[in-house]
């Protein structure tokens, strides 16, 4: 899979776009997301939501997260994995990069899982979604609206 040149997370204005590893799309192979460049986000405590809004019966998918310093080496091991899901949800993890300041640039890998047998294709509808940890509280937005902090209310 050829990737396009790497986008920038940018945590301070950034629009929904910019910290997608992966947008809403619907695979039924395995794959790898375009390069994102952390950039100010770089060493920094990150959110990795994973939204799975489609399924094929009895299948499941397998999402990792990679790290490279110069976009040519990308390691042995994932820096995250989520486990194998095979439902519909919105499922979050923690990546802390505090200790892998290295790391410059991220990418996305999945993997279907058959659990059965048969003439059908399998299916996920998903996407991948990255943003620094609190960043919804101090209201610089996310992808799901932003929360922000009220007082006096």
């Amino acid at each position: 899979m050829s990737h396009a040149e790497p986008a920038t997370l940018r945590p301070q204005s950034r629009s929904a776009a910019d910290s997608y590893l992966v947008p809403e799309c619907s695979v039924f192979r395995d794959g790898a997301s375009r390069v994102v460049e952390l950039g100010s986000s770089r060493g920094k405590l990150l959110v990795v939501t994973l939204q799975i809004h489609a399924v094929t019966e009895q299948d499941g998918l397998m999402v990792s997260i990679w790290g490279s310093a110069d976009k040519a080496d990308w390691g042995t091991t994932p820096l995250l994995t989520f486990p194998t899901r095979s439902y519909c949800g919105l499922y979050s993890a923690l990546l802390n990069l505090a200790g892998k300041t290295e790391i410059r640039y991220l990418r996305a890998h999945w993997a279907i899982r058959r659990h059965r047998k048969g003439e059908s294709t399998a299916e996920f509808g998903f996407s991948v979604l990255v943003e620094e940890s609190g960043s919804r509280i101090t209201g610089r937005g996310s992808a799901y609206g932003g929360l922000q902090v009220v007082r006096g209310a």
